[in-house]
């Protein structure tokens, strides 16, 4: 019996690691995850990578979570206004909820989200973290 390893099927799919979007050849509105139909009507898109930078619009606290994520209980989800447009809402790493604000900058870090099955399978993927501010003295 032939069994798909679930990391090959992870590493197939490019958009889980990075911000890979795509771009509409016609108007050069960005698109984060991938779409197939712009807003212009147009279903011609180049690949697009887009910065791993962007702000927090508005966040919460996850106190009761799935069991898959019952480990890092608390932890912050948020919505991301990327640098260059598209929204995304993701986890927020390294930090509590209450460093948080609202207009924070964030960048796209790698990180472990959860282990599952029997064997603890760890999955990986993007969140962001609050961009460190330079201190000169």
């Amino acid at each position: 019996m032939y069994r798909e390893s679930p990391i090959i099927r992870w590493r197939r799919y490019p958009e889980r690691y990075r911000l890979e979007g795509n771009k509409c050849a016609q108007c050069s509105k960005i698109y984060f995850p991938k779409t197939y139909l712009c807003e212009c009507g147009s279903k011609k898109f180049l690949p697009h990578q887009l910065k791993p930078r962007g702000k927090i619009l508005t966040y919460t606290e996850i106190k009761s979570s799935p069991e898959e994520f019952s480990e890092m209980t608390p932890y912050c989800v948020a919505i991301i206004e990327l640098n260059e447009g598209p929204k995304i809402t993701t986890q927020i790493a390294d930090c509590d909820v209450s460093e948080i604000k609202i207009g924070d900058e964030v960048e796209m870090v790698f990180r472990k989200f959860l282990a599952s099955g029997e064997e603890g399978i760890i999955h990986y993927g993007f969140k962001f973290k609050k961009v460190e501010e330079n201190i000169v003295n």
